[in-house]
């Protein structure tokens, strides 16, 4: 990752300020605290790796200089190297290590791994060769679970304690895995052998409404633009509760729901199989250590308890929706079924890619105040592929950085009645929607409820059919490398007479 630095003017105290010309705004330090870092920090990255670098984004987030001795300063970060290969275009490089859950297509139990190109370290077998020696795990047995409840509730030094311990260990100048070749066998697998499983038990799972540009189309489609959004919605992030029991892996397929809706003229309500099935394009938040009943948690300590994100698509069926949901809520129309991927992506591995969250007007309360506000630079594509044709069709690109309310401010909102969150806990984001029409993040808004067609190579779509396949991609894009989620797909299978 190549940054370059120039000088553009004076802070506080005449301290001068750098930007990064790539786009990050960087925060100011005093020249005194360069003084102090920067040798330091040149010997730490040459000491551990082969990186030739003088900052690191996640962990020196300013540079401030003396401008007589650097007034034009590139900071240089080579990608990490791995003795196991790892394609250019791969979303698992050394620098993510995401984690899920997997079993052998050939009948296993369940494993925890984590992700390195094309294979899954079993974490079962790292542990049991006892290599883990940090003090938080070294006598734990989180990694011989079927899931990674146990993982998470650890917290973040042992999070951060794993990730060391696993970027040392496969990383290409380090003998321990890579000259065993026994060991190498039983613990890297590669990634068509296996089954991918959900990664979490999950207890509780609430869906948030936190676009703005999802719910501004949302409220112009069915109450026109003049109260297209709520006063409430700038004020708290809307939630409502949603079903675990109906959360799906990747590549499990979705029943085309039945149900009721909207009755024509004076008849009764239709009922029968959804007519307007949609996707819903969100990430979903993996709640670590929990809270106890009554806590709430400090919007400033939420990402402690947040271990990654995961690719989420929260089917919906509209009509059923638009007919259900006064007063309560979405019901039938969302609990059907929602796909998630199988690989959890650190908040570690995404810190690099943090950038700033949307300046929110009016401010928030003090309990929803941030003191740094940060998204995450992800960029979503949604690809459909039509029942009977062999290729797929991008019908949306996105970007995590859309969200107007944060996911620390989401899970302390959650938490400021003391509600009481649990490891594997998941919330959804909302949609993501961009502000322009090829950012839209479901066919509700592509079809403006279907007053329009979107053409698929020959055909064309205002709702989802039967057959219909859809594909969620995430990825961050480092300077010759990637930090990626894989993807999250569904299948529409017919109703059920």
């Amino acid at each position: 990752m190549n940054f370059l630095f120039s000088f553009f003017g004076k802070g506080g105290g005449g301290a001068p300020r750098l930007t990064c010309v790539e786009g990050r705004q960087l925060q100011t330090y005093t020249t005194q605290l360069l003084a102090g870092y920067h040798n330091n920090y040149i010997r730490k990255f040459q000491s551990v790796s082969s990186l030739t670098v003088v900052i690191h984004p996640p962990l020196l987030s300013a540079l401030l200089t003396n401008s007589a001795r650097f007034s034009d300063f590139t900071a240089v970060r080579m990608g990490l190297k791995s003795f196991v290969e790892v394609p250019p275009e791969s979303h698992f490089p050394l620098e993510n290590l995401p984690y899920g859950v997997f079993r052998l297509q050939s009948g296993s139990e369940a494993r925890p791994a984590v992700a390195i190109g094309d294979h899954v370290l079993d974490l079962s077998i790292i542990a049991s060769a006892g290599l883990f020696h940090g003090p938080i795990l070294e006598n734990s047995d989180c990694f011989n679970q079927p899931n990674l409840n146990k993982f998470l509730e650890l917290g973040r030094p042992a999070w951060k304690e794993a990730r060391a311990t696993l970027q040392k260990l496969l990383s290409a100048t380090e003998q321990t895995l890579r000259d065993n070749a026994t060991l190498r066998e039983k613990a890297l697998v590669p990634m068509d052998k296996v089954q991918m499983l959900l990664p979490v038990s999950v207890g509780d799972y609430t869906d948030f409404f936190s676009s703005m540009h999802h719910a501004k189309n949302c409220g112009t489609i069915f109450r026109g633009p003049e109260t297209a959004i709520n006063p409430n919605w700038y004020h708290l992030p809307i939630a409502y509760h949603g079903r675990a029991s109906s959360i799906v892996i990747s590549g499990t397929n979705i029943i085309r729901p039945r149900g009721q809706g909207h009755p024509t003229g004076n008849s009764p309500p239709y009922f029968g199989p959804s007519r307007k099935l949609d996707f819903e394009l969100e990430m979903a938040a993996v709640v670590g250590p929990g809270n106890e009943l009554g806590k709430p948690v400090d919007v400033n300590e939420a990402a402690d308890h947040i271990f990654g994100l995961v690719l989420m698509n929260d089917w919906s069926a509209r009509d059923i929706q638009a007919w259900e949901y006064l007063p309560l809520g979405p019901f039938l129309g969302k609990n059907f079924g929602t796909t998630i991927s199988p690989w959890i992506v650190t908040l570690d591995a995404l810190e690099p890619f943090s950038c700033d969250a949307p300046k929110q007007n009016p401010p928030p309360l003090p309990y929803l105040a941030e003191k740094i506000s940060k998204n995450y630079d992800i960029c979503l594509e949604v690809l459909i592929k039509p029942a009977g044709q062999e290729d797929s069709h991008v019908v949306t690109r996105s970007n995590f950085n859309h969200l107007y309310w944060t996911i620390n401010q989401q899970l302390a909102h959650h938490t400021i009645n003391g509600c009481n969150l649990r490891p594997g806990d998941l919330f959804g984001t909302g949609t993501i929607s961009g502000p322009e029409p090829e950012s839209f993040g479901c066919l509700l808004e592509l079809s403006w409820n279907g007053q329009k067609s979107l053409p698929l190579g020959g055909t064309t779509r205002k709702f989802l059919e039967d057959g219909d396949e859809v594909t969620f991609t995430g990825v961050c894009k480092g300077n010759g490398y990637n930090v990626g989620f894989g993807t999250c797909t569904g299948k529409i299978l017919p109703s059920l007479s």
